[in-house]
């Protein structure tokens, strides 16, 4: 059992905080599949501080979901503090996680995310001074380093739990490198043996075999998953059954897929309204798409999908020409 503070996790799966993706109802239909930990998207602390009204709802957590982390970033401490305390009072999350790791050039010109990685003082200060205001265990996502000239993530892990930090999320990726090559497992290992506290591996878990061979090699408590669960909440469940059991489930049928993201959709409608949800469920629903055969002109006319009825109609009639299609090859 992984654990963080005081906060029991029933499994080492926990889902990635994407910007832009890891809402309230992305959160729960992957937390349906079996994840030990959900991570919601990064939130400014500035936001917070000021109560925008954007920000605001980003913080809404349904109970079904924990345990949760949420996650803020900010570059300066007095912000920052203040953002995390209003989260430790006033939200349902049971852990607050600081970004170090988002590589985009508008945070980190802010001093925020993976800007931190060069300096190891820095991180000190900033994560003792929230462990200090807060009641909620604080955790830390971090990249390996700056680029391959700068890569503190031995340095940067300590500088955590000197501070009170009470586990740490590691891409093994620079922020050079964004999302782009290879994850050094080899530096999640050496973080791992080098801190006492949670080490959670980020990076290339594609399939349930990556997730165990990651636990495997390089001893971290958790494995986090991102991209390969877009789309895809069965990577997640598919994975902690095949850490359980050693059996490895079958991927889902286009029926399931078609049948999870009408559901998603409903939710994100339910928390968005329908114009904004439909629109952002656009990309959610190509990530759905893929690899259903046949799936590439369906995937243009999403995009012009403006309504709820529109886009169920699309993917349901899309299902069952697949299924016709499937019905004909085995009759033959």
């Amino acid at each position: 059992m992984l654990k963080i503070g005081n906060i029991e996790i029933k499994n080492p799966v926990v889902l990635a905080p994407m910007a832009g993706v890891c809402n309230s109802a992305f959160r729960l239909t992957v937390k349906e599949f079996g994840a030990g930990l959900v991570c919601a998207e990064m939130v400014s602390d500035k936001g917070i501080v000021f109560q925008n009204e954007k920000t605001m709802n980003m913080l809404y957590i349904d109970e079904r979901e924990k345990p949760l982390s949420l996650q803020i970033f900010g570059g300066e401490k007095e912000t920052l503090v203040q953002a995390a305390s209003f989260v430790d009072k006033n939200t349902n999350a049971d852990i607050i996680d600081i970004n170090m790791g988002c590589p985009v050039p508008k945070i980190t010109k802010c001093d925020a995310g993976a800007k931190w990685l060069l300096d190891p003082n820095k991180i000190y200060e900033m994560v003792s001074a929230v462990v200090d205001a807060v009641d909620k265990p604080v955790t830390v996502k971090m990249r390996m380093g700056w680029d391959e000239d700068h890569i503190y993530a031995v340095e940067n892990a300590r500088a955590v739990e000197r501070a009170g930090g009470q586990a740490v999320a590691l891409h093994g990726r620079t922020r050079v490198q964004m999302y782009e090559g290879t994850a050094n497992w080899d530096i999640i290992k050496e973080v791992k043996q080098s801190v006492n506290i949670p080490v959670i591996g980020n990076g290339d878990v594609e399939t349930p075999q990556d997730a165990k061979r990651m636990l495997e090699e390089t001893g971290v408590d958790g494995v986090m998953i991102g991209r390969a669960a877009l789309g895809n909440p069965w990577m997640i469940y598919r994975t902690v059954k095949f850490l359980e059991t050693g059996e490895l489930i079958g991927e889902p049928t286009a029926r399931e897929k078609i049948d999870v993201c009408l559901l998603h959709l409903d939710r994100l409608i339910a928390l968005k309204n329908e114009n904004i949800a439909v629109r952002e469920m656009r990309k959610h629903a190509a990530w759905y798409l893929k690899g259903i055969r046949g799936n590439a002109s369906v995937r243009k006319e999403v995009n012009s999908c403006e309504t709820r009825e529109q886009l169920a109609s699309l993917l349901s009639n899309f299902v069952q020409e697949v299924e016709e299609k499937e019905a004909a090859v085995q009759a033959g």
